[in-house]
């Protein structure tokens, strides 16, 4: 029998489109055999396969202020956001739960700063591995995990199909949530960010093609730290999989 793999790429608040997305595969049946999340999209994944109710951390993400309060702000060189209370947040919403536990297998995929590195984490605390992958460069401190310094998986490859493959998906269903540049540059943060999404964009493009079937949301209005704006994300994903239903039935049912 063959295996559906997921890859939910990063895209920092644009990334709320793939609870959206995962809410509507739920309501069309799809199996799902296994997952790859980076950045935003390991936080979806690792919720995802832990089996946490997609409509209830809708909720949750949605009320006021809630993605903020996530935010512990600190003076640094490595980052402003130390990113204590997102490791928590996630141990929690998790079960504090490893990648053994799970009810589907998950891969998650960070960037080691020192060697230039890929990371693939497949064992260990989902938590950890989550808090890793998230570390954008400039935004969230490094985090020292399994012997790495460990920033955001997108500095290497922001859609990682090719570790679903690896891990043994037949065919590949993968989320682009940074389709399109933003045009709204306010700040250093905006000029860094964006500065990222330049670079990662050829690597992305290399790579993409190895999907059975790409879906981008119409996400790129939405500003990389636009959490307050989740409700709109997560709409945005769920349309782009209505719109593509019958073409993701075709091929993964």
């Amino acid at each position: 029998m063959s295996k559906n793999g997921l890859i939910l790429g990063a895209g920092g608040a644009r990334g709320f489109a793939h609870l959206g997305f995962l809410q509507a595969l739920a309501e069309e049946e799809i199996t799902i055999d296994l997952v790859v999340g980076c950045s935003i999209g390991a936080i979806f994944g690792a919720l995802y396969a832990a089996g946490i109710d997609l409509y209830r951390l809708e909720r949750l993400l949605s009320h006021p202020g809630f993605s903020r309060q996530l935010f512990d702000i600190s003076v640094s060189r490595g980052g402003f956001i130390k990113g204590d209370k997102v490791l928590e947040a996630m141990r929690l919403l998790t079960k504090n739960l490893s990648f053994e536990e799970l009810k589907i297998p998950l891969a998650i995929v960070a960037t080691d700063i020192e060697t230039g590195e890929l990371v693939v984490f497949k064992e260990g605390s989902v938590a950890q591995a989550v808090r890793a992958s998230i570390s954008i460069p400039g935004v969230f401190q490094p985090f020292r995990y399994q012997g790495h310094l460990l920033v955001d998986g997108a500095v290497k490859n922001r859609l990682p199909i090719h570790v679903g493959r690896e891990m043994g998906a037949d065919k590949i269903l993968a989320v682009d949530v940074k389709k399109g540049l933003s045009t709204k540059i306010n700040n250093a943060m905006d000029v860094l960010l964006q500065s990222v999404e330049i670079l990662e964009e050829e690597v992305f493009r290399l790579g993409s093609s190895g999907a059975d079937l790409l879906i981008q949301p119409e996400v790129g209005h939405i500003g990389s730290l636009q959490f307050e704006i989740a409700n709109e994300a997560i709409d945005l994903g769920y349309q782009a999989a209505a719109a593509k239903s019958s073409e993701i039935r075709r091929i993964f049912l």
